[in-house]
C-alpha cells in the first residue's frame, strides 16, 4: 500500500479529511460486498469522512429500485453541495468539485476511467479505484512529483523577508584552473644559440684551404710551361722558343760543370 501523503504536496497526511464517491463505485462495491468506510481507513492509513455529490446520488435514484441497496448505502455518506441547479453526469460534477487545484483536499473514488485520465492532469489529488473486490490507491502522477520538487526546492530558499535581514549573498570568485608549471627559462640552456654557433664554424672549417709556397707555386708554373710545349705539336726544334730554352738549359749545366771543376782544383 502506498501512503497517502507522496499525493499532498505539503507531505501532510491530515490535509485530506474528505472523500469524494461517484455512482459506479458504489454499485461496484455493494456488488462485491466491501465494507468501504473501513477499506477505505486501511487504505489511505487514517480516518477519511466519506461524501457524495447531489449529481451523483441522482444517477443513483435515476436507476430505478434495482439500485436501492446501492442508495441507501449513499445515503449515510454527508452530502456535499455542488451548486448545480440541474444535475449534471457525475464525472462533469466531480470535476468541478476537485477544480483545477484541489483546493479542499479531496481523495476521489471512482470507477471512470476517462475521470481518472483529467484527474491525474491535477497536482495533488489522489484516486482510488477497485480492481477485482481490491481497493487500490493509484500512484501519484508525474505532474504530482514535479509539484512537490518545486515546492520543495522553493522552501529551501530564503524568503523576500529573510533576504533584507541576510543581506544578498556574495559573488564566489572562480578560480583559474594552472596547469603544470614548465621550467625557470633563466635556468634552462639555450639549445638554438649552440646550433647556429656549432654550424658556422663547420662552414668556416670547410672555406678554409691550405695556402702553398713560394717555391712550390714556381716548380709548378714551370712544369705546367713543360707541358704545354710538349703537348703543343706546331711548336718544331727550330722554333725561337724551344732554341732559347735550351740555350739556358745549356748555360746551366757549364756553370754546374765549371763550378765542379773549380772545387777539384782546390
Amino acid at each position: 500500500m502506498e501512503d497517502k501523503d507522496k499525493h499532498h504536496v505539503g507531505g501532510n497526511p491530515t490535509k485530506y479529511s474528505a472523500s469524494c464517491f461517484d455512482s459506479g463505485i458504489l454499485k461496484t462495491a455493494v456488488e462485491q460486498k466491501i465494507e468501504l468506510p473501513r477499506q477505505l481507513g486501511i487504505i489511505l492509513q487514517g480516518e477519511v469522512k466519506p461524501m457524495i455529490t447531489q449529481c451523483c446520488i441522482h444517477e443513483l435514484y435515476i436507476q430505478g429500485k434495482s439500485q436501492q441497496p446501492t442508495v441507501d448505502l449513499a445515503k449515510t455518506f454527508e452530502r456535499r453541495k455542488c451548486n448545480h441547479q440541474e444535475p449534471i453526469p457525475g464525472d462533469d460534477c466531480l470535476e468541478t468539485v476537485v477544480g483545477p487545484t484541489n483546493k479542499h483536499r479531496y481523495v476521489i473514488l471512482t470507477q471512470s476511467q476517462t475521470l481518472r485520465v483529467k484527474l491525474r492532469r491535477i497536482p495533488a489529488v489522489p484516486i482510488v479505484h477497485i480492481n477485482r473486490s481490491v481497493m487500490v490507491l493509484e500512484p501519484p502522477s508525474d505532474l504530482t512529483l514535479l509539484t512537490k520538487a518545486q515546492m520543495e526546492e522553493k522552501a529551501l530558499q530564503p524568503s523576500p523577508s529573510e533576504l533584507t535581514f541576510v543581506g544578498p549573498s556574495p559573488e564566489i570568485s572562480k578560480k583559474k584552473k594552472r596547469g603544470p608549471k614548465g621550467p625557470n627559462p633563466l635556468s634552462v640552456k639555450k639549445k638554438k644559440e649552440k646550433q647556429s654557433l656549432t654550424k658556422a664554424t663547420k662552414e668556416k672549417a670547410t672555406h678554409v684551404v691550405a695556402r702553398p709556397s713560394t717555391s712550390e707555386l714556381v716548380r709548378g708554373e714551370k712544369r705546367k710551361r713543360d707541358e704545354r710545349d710538349e703537348s703543343d705539336p706546331t711548336m718544331d726544334d727550330t722554333t725561337p722558343q724551344l732554341v732559347k730554352k735550351r740555350r739556358r738549359r745549356k748555360k746551366a749545366d757549364g756553370d754546374k760543370n765549371h763550378e765542379g771543376n773549380s772545387q777539384d782544383r782546390m
